[in-house]
């Protein structure tokens, strides 16, 4: 079975760095390289950059970081820098979602509980639909851990996000009966 927490957190990973990808017959060999230091040249010492992975028929052929991934301690990024993407892997995950379902793997009208054991039943069906909406009633994962006395730049894990949420006893309203941006329905 595929979860949807587990799904978003692949993404998030898959969309962190910048993927440059070579067309048949080149390699990135030394003049590549350069053009590929070239066009990051601006990512220096003293701002933000990016990673670059180069693949080539799924062969990862370079791999390099450019700029800060840290800039009040001077963090360089290098090729294995983790980047919290936080909710720009949202349309991501949401476009999978819909693959998924394309596929026959999944349905926008399952009950959510059928891949997230871990959320309370409610005695309303939150659907798939109704994550990708905004319209689940489950509460934020941000202003609960915030309530709980959690500070934002505190280390948080999934799992402890999953418990937060499973402990909840209902939601906000009716799944479907409203709109209200949270990020405990697509995470990450």
């Amino acid at each position: 079975m595929y979860r949807i927490v587990r799904i978003s957190l692949i993404l998030s990973l898959l969309t962190s760095p910048i993927f440059v990808i070579f067309s048949r017959g080149q390699t990135p060999n030394d003049r590549a390289e350069k053009q590929i230091d070239s066009l990051f040249a601006r990512y220096n010492s003293f701002t933000p950059g990016v990673a670059v992975a180069v693949v080539k028929d799924g062969k990862l052929l370079l791999q390099k970081g450019y700029g800060i991934a840290n800039l009040e301690y001077t963090i360089p990024i290098t090729a294995r820098t983790v980047f919290h993407a936080a909710s720009l892997s949202k349309q991501f995950t949401a476009f999978s979602i819909y693959l998924l379902e394309k596929q026959g793997k999944l349905s926008l009208e399952d009950d959510i509980r059928a891949y997230i054991p871990e959320v309370p039943d409610f005695g309303k069906t939150v659907r798939i639909k109704h994550l990708l909406a905004h319209t689940s009633g489950i509460r934020d994962q941000w202003a609960i851990l915030t309530i709980a006395g959690w500070r934002m730049d505190d280390v948080i894990t999934t799992e402890q996000i999953l418990s937060l949420l499973g402990r909840q006893k209902e939601l906000n309203f009716e799944p479907g009966s409203q709109y209200s941006y949270s990020n405990s329905g697509i995470p990450y």
